[in-house]
């Protein structure tokens, strides 16, 4: 079964709301939770939560765009858009992966503070930093891979939705407005 149509409009249109939210939103949380342990402590099980939705609704948008395809004039940009739109999941999919290794490493390293042998926060091992800055230099660069490529998919859509859907110059002239 799939989502097809939703009150009178095609499923794809609503859902990619989703996704347009969701992945920049994971995005932001993800870099953020990999610069600041602190901030990862803070969002808990929201972060890889978060992703985790920003990954399912990737395919969900997918699909019924795909649906869409089916029902409008195909002409070269809704096809440019469907080959953007298939490339988003691997992105979607980094963020999550990411998100869940960053919030296991704030788990961890909360509970080695919490315990009576645990090290001191300015005694962090060096393969515990080291850890942290491989997840904020791979976070940063699916972050910024996924939100750019959320904005060429939006546009792309954008672009094939309204290519022709409306008047550059208004309907002043069909109103007698020459003002």
């Amino acid at each position: 079964m799939s989502l097809t149509v939703v009150n009178g409009l095609p499923a794809h249109v609503l859902i990619v709301h989703f996704v347009i939210v969701l992945v920049p939103l994971s995005a932001l949380a993800v870099v953020a939770g990999a610069i600041w342990p602190s901030a990862a402590r803070r969002m808990g099980i929201v972060l890889p939560l978060l992703a985790l939705v920003a990954l399912a609704s990737v395919p969900m948008a997918t699909q019924a765009g795909e649906w869409l395809e089916e029902h409008v004039d195909s002409d070269a940009l809704v096809r440019r858009h469907a080959e953007l739109g298939d490339g988003l999941l691997p992105w979607a999919a980094g963020l999550f992966v990411l998100a869940a290794a960053i919030w296991w490493m704030s788990r961890r390293a909360a509970s080695a503070e919490a315990t009576p042998g645990g090290r001191a926060r300015t005694a962090t091992p060096r393969s515990a930093l080291a850890l942290r800055v491989v997840a904020a230099v791979l976070s940063v660069g699916v972050a910024t891979g996924a939100v750019v490529d959320v904005y060429r998919i939006g546009d792309s859509g954008a672009k094939a939705a309204w290519h022709d859907g409306f008047s550059k110059t208004g309907n002043d002239e069909e109103h007698g407005d020459k003002g």
